[in-house]
């Protein structure tokens, strides 16, 4: 029997010298205790070193995939074709299908092999000769990093370091060009004012003003391929009556070197932001459709790489950039925000307000998943990331209509609008605001009409004193009906005046003369008595 071996330096083949000691699996380690007891089990019979690291990284690859490379080919062709009635001892049973479909060898993978080559790779520097340990360990050291960059699929493709430089330099274009503009406006305002409040689009303001220069050239100088015809008109119309003051030519040619540096800017920050389209779609397709180039880059750059950003739950993503209001509401015992970045997102800035928290929620939850497959996945691919968007689309319906929907035994019914009825409070019109007479309360004309009456009516002779008397019942009992009347009779005028309008007062008058009458004879009447 045959053994391939595979090491960093290159390939082994052994010769089994005795074979009925792998059929004790138990105790075969015991036969590779020492170089001497291992040399008696296994003899080396044809070594193959590798050449450098690329042809190691190449064989070991093959290996890794199970596929047969051209070294491996060779060496199992030039030594083992010899000797092909032997069986040859394999690591990998994949591999070995491989070789016995290809080369028509039998190989034989078991657990009796697998237990002989752990022996061998424990003795590998007494078996192999000709190889010193310190050459072994660099040429592994060599292959694992290789083989480790090799297996992360190391791209320039998948680099999102280009992601986090391009959305940060991005927005300082985006900080430098609105200052740059702002100074432009203001310095050529001096000259030509009225141009700022015709002209609002910041680059087609600095191409015009590159194209005019003084002001007086307005009228000689072609618009059309910067301004619509109605802009231009109204420009030239502006000129003639600017109010602007004049400047030199050594300030203008300053002024039209910042409209410069504004256009060169503004050119390259489209070319940027088409750069940063193309990365992202080439390294998170997924997160991109989910969404935007804009609000992702800015995800990744915030969590520092799109690895990092697919460690976070979906509960991080959603609040990621409003850390700031997150930990001053757990601080202050408020509520939690409910959306940080991920809040410039299109299907959050097109819900209402009212339902931004839950379809932040559920956009983060999606979002979660794109960002994990683009950052562990292999396909490229967007598949994923339109058919969440098209769930979260379908969901957004459902919130939005969710508010025009009645319970009812089906919960689908649309909820019936009521006829519209005009309702409107009919108001009638007082006619007591037009009265310029001072109002007179009730209290003064009762009092005025008694005073009438006292006045008209003839003054009777006063009876003669007589001596007072111990009061009878008779007089008692007139005595309190006296006291009591006036009372009853002013509580009745106040719950009168309370209650009855302003036009009722004359008969609230006519009805207080009968009890007047009724006091002064009983007056009488008690005097006659005495």
């Amino acid at each position: 029997m045959l053994v391939l071996f595979e090491t960093a330096a290159g390939y082994a083949i052994f010769k089994v010298l005795d074979e009925q000691k792998l059929q004790q699996v138990d105790n075969l380690w015991k036969e590779f205790e020492t170089p001497e007891k291992a040399n008696k089990v296994v003899k080396l019979k044809y070594f193959e070193k590798f050449q450098d690291t690329t042809e190691a990284l190449a064989a070991a690859t093959a290996l890794v995939e199970g596929k047969l490379g051209k070294s491996l080919k060779k060496v199992l062709k030039k030594v083992v074709a010899k000797d092909a009635h032997e069986q040859l001892a394999i690591t990998d049973a994949k591999l070995g299908g491989v070789i016995k479909e290809k080369l028509n060898l039998s190989c034989v993978h078991s657990p009796a092999v697998a237990e002989l080559m752990r022996g061998i790779r424990n003795q590998m520097e007494g078996l192999i000769t000709g190889l010193p340990p310190r050459e072994i360990s660099a040429m592994s050291l060599g292959l694992a990093h290789s083989l480790s960059r090799y297996k992360l699929k190391f791209s320039p493709d998948k680099v999102d370091t280009m992601i986090v430089q391009a959305i940060s330099l991005l927005d300082d274009l985006d900080k430098e060009l609105n200052n740059y503009i702002m100074r432009c406006r203001e310095w050529y305002g001096w000259h030509f004012p009225e141009l700022g409040k015709i002209i609002t689009d910041n680059l087609a303001y600095c191409k015009t003003v590159r194209k005019i220069g003084d002001r007086t050239n307005v009228a000689i100088t072609d618009l059309s391929d910067v301004l619509p015809e109605e802009t231009e008109a109204e420009v030239k119309l502006a000129v003639e009556i600017s109010m602007g003051t004049e400047v030199s030519e050594e300030d203008i040619t300053n002024i039209m070197h910042l409209c410069d540096q504004v256009i060169e800017i503004s050119e390259y920050r489209t070319q940027l932001y088409d750069y940063l389209k193309n990365r992202m779609m080439a390294i998170a397709p997924n997160l991109t459709v989910m969404v935007g180039e804009l609000v992702g880059a800015r995800l990744i750059s915030h969590a520092g790489s799109l690895l990092n950003l697919a460690k976070h739950p979906a509960s991080t993503v959603q609040i990621l950039g409003a850390e700031k209001a997150l930990f001053r509401a757990l601080k202050t015992r408020r509520d939690t925000p409910k959306y940080g970045l991920i809040y410039h997102a299109s299907l959050v800035g097109q819900t209402t307000a009212k339902n931004k928290g839950k379809i932040s929620r559920t956009l983060a939850a999606k979002t979660a998943l794109a960002i994990r497959y683009d950052a562990l996945g292999e396909d490229t691919n967007a598949e994923m990331g339109l058919e969440n968007r098209a769930k979260l689309e379908v969901r957004l319906r459902q919130l939005e209509e969710k508010g025009i929907r009645r319970i009812s035994g089906s919960g689908k019914a649309l909820a019936r609008a009521d006829k519209y009825q005009h309702k409107s409070d009919v108001k009638v019109y007082d006619p007591s605001g037009d009265s310029t007479l001072p109002s007179v309360s009730k209290k003064r004309k009762i009092e005025e009409v008694e005073e009438a009456e006292e006045e008209d009516r003839p003054v009777e002779a006063k009876p003669k004193k007589i001596k007072k008397e111990a009061p009878t019942e008779e007089t008692e009992a007139a005595a309190e009906a006296q006291t009591e009347t006036p009372k009853k009779k002013k509580k009745k005028k106040k719950h009168q005046q309370e209650e009855e309008p302003a036009a009722e007062e004359e008969p609230a008058v006519k009805e207080e003369e009968p009890a007047v009458e009724e006091v002064r004879s009983l007056i009488i009447t008690v005097c006659a008595i005495d």
